[in-house]
């Protein structure tokens, strides 16, 4: 029997197939020096990929819970799958078939009970900011931005298929589908928006946020409004981290760093030098 299963794995080897790197518990990573975070690529401004390296409140973040557990920080630049089940999994569990290293902790992952109740390989870290719809729209365009009903004939530049755009796609009936101007991605939007090829920039708070920030526009011209709506779509939802499911003292350990960084101030800092208001998620 040990020796079949020996040929068998020899045979995988021969292959190219390589087994992940684990992702480890606590004492692991302090034992090894290393802690090994996957932040996204073009997520901007939590992470980007800025000639090879990330960029981003995410990428700032990993590096202040690494310092706090007195470790390296080994960072991973990853893309976005399908949906964050497969990215969960292809970065914490199991791992592609090249067998690359796979990460100890995943920033920027949704808390959300039914994800948490979905993925059973993996254990979520509690919350470190709380995301929202939100508009940017010019001042001598608009009078104000109160309800949805205020962008009236008004074109709306977003990017397709976020969360802005489903909100506005569905909401009252899809009576604002023929406002949404749609680009590649919310850096295109934004960038059109600047320009002025429309009055009303929809997209995450955070996101516009740094964009106005980057493009030092004038924030009494540009005002940022957030609007109730009762469609089907999230308006607000919070972020954190998971790691492995055997690996829960590493994500007490995260929370604890997180903590401190909150209770200081540090975290405000690092996301005011983006430009990005911090929203402390609830029970911070």
């Amino acid at each position: 029997m040990r020796s079949s299963r020996t040929l068998a794995w020899g045979l995988l080897l021969a292959l190219g197939f390589q087994p992940a790197v684990v992702a480890r518990p606590l004492d692991q990573v302090v034992a090894d020096g290393t802690l090994r975070v996957a932040v996204y690529g073009d997520n901007a401004p939590f992470s980007e990929d800025v000639k090879g390296k990330a960029r981003g409140i995410d990428a700032d973040l990993a590096q202040a819970i690494a310092d706090a557990l007195k470790v390296k920080l080994d960072l991973r630049v990853v893309d976005a799958g399908e949906n964050v089940d497969g990215d969960l999994r292809l970065n914490l569990w199991k791992g592609d078939l090249a067998g690359s290293p796979l990460a100890d902790l995943m920033l920027h992952v949704p808390t959300d009970r039914q994800l948490a109740l979905r993925n059973d390989q993996t254990f979520f870290t509690a919350p470190y900011f709380e995301q929202e719809i939100a508009f940017a729209y010019r001042k001598g365009d608009l009078e104000g931005f109160d309800t949805l009903d205020d962008i009236g004939d008004k074109t709306v530049a977003l990017e397709g298929t976020s969360a802005a755009d489903l909100m506005l796609l569905t909401a009252q009936g899809g009576r604002f589908r023929g406002n949404l101007k749609h680009y590649k991605s919310f850096e295109e939007a934004a960038k059109a928006y600047l320009a002025g090829e429309a009055p009303i920039l929809a997209g995450t708070r955070a996101a516009i946020e740094a964009a106005l920030f980057a493009a030092k526009a004038p924030k009494d011209d540009n005002p940022i409004a957030t609007v109730p709506s009762s469609g089907l779509v999230k308006t607000r939802w919070e972020i954190g981290g998971a790691v492995k499911t055997d690996s829960r003292d590493l994500a007490y350990a995260v929370a604890d760093a997180v903590t401190a960084l909150n209770t200081d101030g540090r975290l405000k800092a690092i996301c005011a030098s983006y430009g990005v208001s911090y929203t402390p998620p609830k029970g911070y």
